[in-house]
């Protein structure tokens, strides 16, 4: 049956997802932010901005006002990137269908939200579903949709087979989800572990980030690398980060522990780590080949101004969330800890990829020579050489970003390669 929806957000994903659901005989509409793009989509059926060479069907409309999109529409598709997502949703709650929670909404947006508590003072870090049905009418609680998995849109606009995971305690909710795909090759499986397909949709690009740093420094794609580094040592990141991934769901209350070894889970970490068209696997590469971090003294001022990148990786925005929850709920989770100490310019990528591994057992002097020998090949700091922070004077104002000395002092944890339990039993 024909729906009438509106997809809020014309970026890549957004654009992707309308084009499909148009191809499946629906009646769709796009909200952009762009004045531009939406012309664009109306007169020349392309997005060349966000989906270059993609020809969009005819009758996908476009347009400025999110208001305007969502009204009377049976489905609502938010796709807005995290930071943005509830300042687009305040924008459409005066939609009538809305108002009285006739339109079933669906979330394709990663990461996680930050919204005033009591007073105006912000609150934690809190998963997107959460936290959008605590701004919706109280009808939604329990019946959003989120939708995600191993999914990039250059891939999913071009008609590749894709997976996804629809997730929502109101199982009919998920199912129906499902049955706008029907008919096209975005294959959508029901789930009910709204928790853990978040949390490995916003988690995963923490560990790509990590796995593109280590992918730079392998010297994939360059003449010359670390020829310590292979296959096998991006295969032991990837595992080490899904484990990370699962400790992290499981805390915030993921109820299905198989959903981290599903399509929501290793599928999307795996596609996020190892394709071309990762913006996380991008953004950890350019930060060993092109200094990419250089112009930014600290995490927080990257994130202020993330647009000088040119994209935007989800991933940085996510570290930040992911180390609050984590010390937090005293987490151990070395490899995304790790990832926002090198956002944050307290350590360098081969100082940490040296202090991981010895805490892995490596023997420290044969390491110590091969993480020296990797940085002199691809003209990296390493861990001798990291610029010291300035020595002060007693008169002296710390600088700021300069971390605390003593036990504030924050440090890289070390991760168990298995779990204490596990290894009592000698598992593997």
């Amino acid at each position: 049956m024909a729906e009438r929806i509106g997809v809020i957000g014309a970026g890549a994903w957004g654009t992707a997802l309308a084009k499909v659901l148009a191809e499946c005989g629906h009646d769709v509409a796009i909200w952009c932010h762009e004045a531009g793009t939406a012309e664009e989509i109306s007169k020349a059926r392309r997005n060349e901005r966000y989906l270059p060479g993609v020809v969009l069907p005819k009758g996908l409309g476009a347009g400025t006002d999110p208001l305007e999109i969502a009204t009377g529409k049976d489905v609502v598709v938010l796709a807005v990137p995290s930071p943005y997502l509830l300042g687009v949703v305040k924008g459409i709650l005066p939609a009538p269908n809305i108002m009285d929670g006739e339109s079933l909404i669906v979330t394709v947006t990663k990461g996680f939200a930050v919204s005033p508590g009591a007073q105006g003072a912000a609150r934690g870090p809190r998963l997107l579903v959460e936290t959008l049905e605590d701004y919706l009418p109280g009808l939604y609680r329990g019946n959003t949709v989120y939708l995600s998995g191993p999914s990039h849109a250059e891939e999913v606009s071009r008609g590749k087979i894709t997976g996804l995971a629809a997730a929502s305690q109101n199982g009919r909710s998920a199912i129906r989800a499902r049955e706008l795909f029907r008919g096209s090759r975005v294959l959508v499986f029901p789930s009910l572990d709204v928790v853990g397909v978040q949390v490995c949709a916003a988690a995963k690009n923490v560990v790509a980030v990590a796995f593109g740093m280590l992918d730079a420094i392998a010297g994939r794609g360059l003449e010359k690398g670390a020829e310590e580094f292979g296959d096998n040592t991006e295969s032991f990141l990837l595992a080490a980060g899904l484990n990370e991934m699962q400790t992290l769901g499981l805390a915030l209350g993921a109820t299905h522990p198989e959903t981290f070894t599903s399509i929501a889970g290793v599928g999307d970490l795996d596609v996020t780590c190892r394709s071309i068209h990762g913006r996380n696997r991008r953004f950890g590469r350019e930060i060993v080949e092109k200094d990419v971090l250089r112009p930014f003294k600290d995490l927080d001022d990257l994130l202020s101004r993330i647009g000088e990148l040119g994209y935007l990786p989800e991933g940085a925005v996510a570290c930040k969330h992911v180390h609050a929850i984590a010390a937090e709920r005293k987490l151990e989770l070395p490899i995304m800890d790790g990832v926002h100490s090198i956002l944050d310019r307290r350590i360098e990528p081969i100082e940490f990829l040296e202090r991981y591994l010895r805490s892995m057992g490596a023997d420290r002097a044969p390491l110590r020579a091969t993480i020296r020998a990797a940085a002199r090949r691809l003209h990296l700091p390493d861990a001798s050489s990291v610029a010291k922070k300035p020595r002060m004077s007693s008169g002296d104002k710390k600088p700021k970003g300069t971390a605390k000395e003593g036990k504030s002092a924050r440090k890289i944890v070390r991760v168990p390669s298995l779990r204490k339990s596990d290894k009592k039993k000698g598992g593997a």
